[in-house]
């Protein structure tokens, strides 16, 4: 099989290596982020720093009384943030908002099980859940919601006829143009464009974990077992995905990708982000 090599493309500062990485992202605009504190952990709540890198410069916000246990970190384009905790505690809000100068702004939740959130250019939200919430807990059981960023409800995913409900949303794509769902158990390749109805492709490709679109082009990464570096290259027609190549995906210094369990993998339009532990370097695949 042939393999293709992703390029390194964001790496956090050696000065900041000495704190637990709690969580990192590549946002709408390719700025990488990290959400990074003191070790060992201090009780709750918290103080943090989000170190940022763009075109290789680095810059940092403080944020302060963070409560979240397991934080997901979503950069919003004014400069400020969200950190949402993955599980959802009952009587609790679990996203916050903090503006340019840390200072937490707003809270609201957005649903138990938080499997991803990415936001987009306008600031917007976009969550999609693991099974533990889609069959547990109203806010979360369409599978995939948009919220905005004060916490209003946009959007959720109404399964369309003839298709199942979204068990586990296990790849989401958030671009300026459109925003791709990848769920459990079908898998097929749901099509979000504002102001039109989800459009539902069906796909042969099962287990991915990130899926990235250029064009008439796809490509879906990783799988189960001795799948999960595997890169499947399609064409999208106008009922579905038609596979055309597989590859395998390595490391910029030709070295195989570790398992699943131990990276992040973050979908952005044509370029696909991949961070494996210790979580201090972005690597990118870019379709186009």
């Amino acid at each position: 099989m042939t393999a293709d090599s992703l390029l390194p493309y964001a790496r956090l500062p050696h000065a900041y290596r000495n704190r637990d990485v709690l969580h990192s992202t590549v946002d709408a605009f390719g700025r990488a982020h990290w959400l990074v504190r003191d070790s060992p952990p201090p009780r709750e709540p918290y103080d943090a720093l989000v170190v940022t890198v763009e075109d290789g410069h680095p810059h940092e916000t403080h944020i302060n009384s963070v409560r979240s246990r397991f934080p997901l970190l979503g950069a919003l384009p004014d400069g400020g943030f969200v950190v949402a905790d993955i599980r959802r505690r009952p009587g609790e809000e679990q996203v916050q908002v903090f503006d340019t100068s840390g200072r937490a702004s707003g809270t609201f939740t957005v649903g138990d099980a938080v499997e991803h959130l990415l936001t987009d250019e306008s600031g917007d939200l976009w969550v999609g859940h693991f099974d533990e919430g889609t069959f547990d807990d109203p806010l979360s059981e369409p599978g995939v919601r948009c919220w905005s960023s004060t916490g209003a409800p946009l959007w959720e995913y109404g399964r369309p006829s003839g298709t199942d409900r979204i068990v586990e949303c296990y790849a989401l794509n958030v671009d300026r143009r459109a925003t791709w769902v990848y769920p459990y158990p079908d898998f097929p390749l749901v099509e979000v464009r504002s102001g039109r109805p989800a459009f539902v492709r069906g796909t042969p490709v099962r287990g991915a974990h990130g899926v990235v679109v250029h064009g008439t082009s796809v490509a879906f990464f990783g799988g189960y077992d001795d799948q999960h570096d595997r890169l499947v290259l399609g064409t999208l027609t106008g009922i579905g995905v038609d596979p055309v190549a597989e590859s395998r995906l390595l490391r910029p210094d030709g070295i195989p990708l570790g398992s699943r369990y131990d990276r992040r993998v973050v979908s952005r339009g044509s370029r696909l982000y991949v961070q494996e532990k210790p979580y201090t370097e972005w690597m990118v695949f870019a379709l186009d």
